[in-house]
Parts: structure tokens; sequence; C-alpha cells
């Protein structure tokens, strides 16, 4: 059976004018960047899939703060553009715990190439999987968080 919808989390992390990315190098588009995110997995919150794919694509452990965005990815409107899944992505406000420092795993994705932290004004030169530059950029002078609900937390 396939999903309708593939629900992804992700960790948006912005640190002095820095924002931290993972780098691949896509067989197809060549040198691409993205937030540390990935797939939710069966009885998993976002929460924890945020925590589990920082650590494993950047090495991290972090403080999940709220979310910052929703992104959508509807495929027959992009011209598939990222392929045929429709996606939906959390992405996180996050803080890096201390004493964690980002890196490339020893067994990273497939086509992972590294983990940099880039200059906010820097993202309008490169290619992210999403085209959220701009959003990404304006955030930081105008966070507009919104609560994240867990049926599970309330009392």
């Amino acid at each position: 059976m396939s999903k309708h919808i593939r629900v992804r989390a992700g960790a948006l992390i912005i640190k002095e004018n820095l924002i931290l990315l993972t780098e691949y190098n896509d067989p197809i588009r060549g040198i691409v960047y993205d937030l540390p995110a990935g797939g939710v997995e069966p009885k998993e919150s976002l929460i924890e899939a945020v925590k589990r794919e920082a650590r494993e694509e950047a090495c991290i452990d972090i403080e999940v703060g709220p979310l910052a965005f929703v992104y959508e990815y509807v495929p027959h409107l992009n011209y598939n553009k990222f392929g045929e899944t429709h996606t939906i992505v959390m992405l996180f406000d996050c803080n890096i715990k201390e004493g964690s420092f980002p890196k490339l795993p020893v067994k990273p994705d497939p086509y992972q190439t590294g983990v940099i932290w880039m200059p906010l004004g820097d993202l309008e030169k490169i290619e992210l999987y999403g085209n959220i530059q701009n959003q990404l950029k304006n955030y930081t002078s105008n966070k507009r968080n919104i609560d994240l609900i867990e049926e599970h937390s309330i009392q």
C-alpha cells in the first residue's frame, strides 16, 4: 500500500547568522542542500523524528523548539521535480545541545557529502531541496512560531 502523503520532520538551526545544512551530490541535480530532516517512522512522534534525523544526518543532539514552518511539496503542481510523492515537512526551530558538534556521519545517507554552516546571506547562491531560501532568511528577523499540540502531553 502506498502512502498518499509522506510526513517529514526537520531541524532549523540558526546560530550567529549561520544556518546548518546538509550537503548532497545528487546524481541528476549536482550539489544541493537541505536541513537535517527525514521521514517520520511508524510509532515515532514528530519531535522524536527531528531528534533522530539531526543525529543521523549531522551527528548532533538538539533541543526541539516550536514549529517554524510547514512546507508542502505537491508533485503535479511542481512538474514532479522532487519525485512523485506528496510531502509535508514540519520544520522546527532547534538548538544544538552543549557539547554537540555537527559533522558528517560515518555512514551518511546516500549522496550526502557534508554538513556545513552557511551564512544566511549566501542562501540565494545555492539550491535547496525546498525552494525556501527567502522564507528562511525572513524567519531570522520575524520569528512567528506555531505551537505543536501533542495529545499525549495535554493535562
